[in-house]
């Protein structure tokens, strides 16, 4: 099956292949995990436990990854939930943090980012032959000055002001374009709000060009970048990038309330009725090469309770693109030729 220079992978396709991957260098590929949105908030959202967490940490150690990542979202307090927090910066294999808005809920920006051992939110490392890039799309203009969100800000401020919450200052899109052009690897970049969806980053038309540029001069400098924040399982490849759309850990939430979940649950989470959670922690477990193969073992679970969003009465997809909302994290496999220039 061919890609040309914009296409798609949608929801459910389990494999696109076309070509063999290489013997494993620690100087040419790297295997990660990769999960999303796990929204750790005990009494407030389903799965408020550490095992929750647990269960994704215990995967990425069977499958001997190199490292773990998540999206953005981990906590709505991260400065109150010491242990939850440390658990997994001290886990046995690596982690890191892509900062998520909801991270900066409870707490300061300031909190968040020394809960999570960061200095700032956007930052990258170097890992088996490849740069990871991790960018911070939690901020906002109010009143023509950049602010990132903190302690719920935006919904003081903010939202008042018609700026959205996942804007990137020029001061991170200038450090963005110098990261990648500095990197003596290819680059792998996460965020929280998508660059690539129509209800995503406001800005994801001037990190693209960023991602775009740098390729047109250096093919196959950037070559994937993944998302959280939209709770949606979904592949693009847009001007020879892949772009992942990764599914939440948790849930979906639904602006509209439903009555599906029996009143235990009601009375046990504050916001049951507000999502259609699953069954299991989804997460992906990604392989690439510098040769271009990249192989995600994906995760599939079942809605919680069996109640899917139509059987409560909600919309069944996801956003302005309308996305299929589903418990899963698909898995697929293929090679990207970067021999030429784009």
């Amino acid at each position: 099956m061919g890609i040309g220079r914009r296409g798609f992978i949608g929801a459910g396709v389990a494999s696109l292949f076309a070509g063999s991957l290489s013997a494993k260098s620690a100087a040419d590929e790297v295997k990660f995990c990769a999960f999303a949105d796990i929204h750790y908030y005990p009494g407030v959202f389903p799965h408020d436990t550490r095992e929750w967490l647990e269960r994704v940490l215990n995967r990425a150690e069977r499958s001997k990854v190199d490292f773990i990542i998540h999206m953005g979202d981990f906590t709505h307090t991260p400065a109150k939930c010491k242990d939850y927090v440390d658990f997994y910066n001290d886990f046995r294999i690596k982690t890191y943090h892509t900062v998520g808005n909801h991270d900066d809920d409870g707490n300061s920006h300031e909190e968040t980012l020394a809960a999570y051992r960061l200095d700032r939110g956007y930052y990258h490392f170097d890992r088996g032959g490849f740069r990871f890039i991790v960018t911070d799309t939690n901020n906002c203009l109010m009143d023509g000055k950049w602010v990132h969100y903190s302690s719920s800000n935006y919904y003081a401020v903010g939202r008042k002001s018609g700026s959205l919450i996942t804007r990137v200052p020029p001061e991170q899109l200038e450090w963005l374009k110098a990261a990648i052009e500095s990197s003596p690897y290819p680059c792998i970049v996460t965020s929280h709000a998508s660059y690539e969806r129509e209800d995503g980053s406001p800005d994801r038309a001037a990190v693209r060009k960023i991602f775009d540029d740098a390729n047109a001069k250096h093919p196959g400098r950037v070559r994937l970048v993944i998302n959280g924040h939209h709770h949606c399982d979904h592949v693009r490849i847009l001007e020879n990038i892949v772009y992942l759309d990764l599914n939440s850990a948790s849930y979906d939430w639904m602006v509209k309330t439903h009555t599906a979940y029996p009143e235990e649950d009601v009375k046990r989470w504050k916001h049951a009725r507000h999502v259609i959670a699953w069954n299991d922690p989804v997460s992906a477990i990604i392989t690439i090469n510098q040769n271009g193969h990249l192989k995600v073992e994906g995760q599939r679970s079942e809605f919680y309770r069996g109640v899917t969003p139509v059987m409560a009465g909600l919309p069944a997809t996801n956003g302005r693109q309308n996305r299929l909302i589903t418990p899963n994290v698909q898995s697929f496999e293929m090679t990207m030729s970067y021999s030429h220039s784009i």
